[in-house]
């Protein structure tokens, strides 16, 4: 009856004969059933495949994007040969810190993949100031901050999420966290996640290497300064993540040498 018809509609039934049976009847029902089976089942592997030829294309392209930005990273090492080492040491750095933070897997391998980009834009500084072993004159120091505006431009116009978080690394790690930083004098949580913390694995690098203009300070020297700055030039709840994950950082400095 039509009731025991609805319910078994409602229980997942594909179709409903009702007696007695008519021999022609049932035999195309089934037919048709089965046919649409078939159909269901095409259909379901011709998405698979799609699916599957979309992820691949999706890694391919993700993979070509990440090694774009770092070549790119590359291209601002060779600028500074001093520190060539020094851009994949920011990023397992800052690696371990978002980690620790509480980054989620997909923000940690953005920021693990784009902080080597932070100064990109010391590709459009003057050698003559980039490379000078003595102390910046005020005419100089400006053009040497304006790396961080010179990065955003090489990187902007573009919505990926990889270089998107490039673009805000590269105009971020150097504000401060009281608003005396640059380039635009952003100060506590305005500063993005991603500046504050490649600002101090920036830190602690450049601290601890020999630059044209300065002997590399000893790993204590650098943690005394970036404790010093807790809450003045640095996030203090990441000034408190860096000190508990020092043992991995000098991991990781050890085991990139320059």
């Amino acid at each position: 009856d039509k009731e025991t018809c609805n319910k078994s509609f409602e229980f997942g039934a594909n179709d409903f004969l009702t007696k007695p049976f008519n021999f022609e009847e049932t035999k195309h029902r089934i037919i048709n059933l089965i046919e649409m089976h078939l159909l269901r089942s095409r259909l379901e592997n011709k998405n698979r495949m799609l699916e599957d030829i979309v992820a691949e294309r999706t890694r391919a392209l993700k993979e070509s994007q990440t090694q774009i930005i770092q070549h790119l990273g590359m291209a601002a090492e060779y600028k500074d040969m001093e520190t060539a080492a020094h851009t994949v040491r920011v990023g397992w750095y800052s690696r371990i810190i978002g980690e620790r933070w509480g980054m989620d897997a997909e923000a940690l391998e953005l920021l693990f993949l784009t902080a080597p980009m932070h100064d990109i834009g010391k590709i459009g500084i003057p050698d003559n100031v980039l490379l000078k072993p003595d102390k910046f004159e005020p005419e100089e120091w400006e053009i040497m901050k304006s790396h961080t505006t010179i990065g955003e431009k090489i990187l902007q116009g573009n919505s990926n999420p990889l270089v998107e978080t490039a673009k805000t690394i590269a105009l971020t790690h150097h504000e401060k966290w009281d608003g005396t930083g640059y380039p635009s004098g952003l100060s506590g949580n305005d500063i993005p996640i991603e500046g504050r913390i490649v600002m101090i694995a920036d830190v602690f690098d450049a601290l601890t290497i020999t630059r044209p203009y300065k002997k590399a300070w000893t790993t204590d020297e650098a943690v005394a300064h970036i404790v010093e700055g807790s809450g003045s030039s640095f996030d203090p709840d990441l000034v408190v993540i860096f000190q508990e994950a020092l043992a991995d950082l000098l991991e990781i400095k050890e085991r990139y040498k320059d």
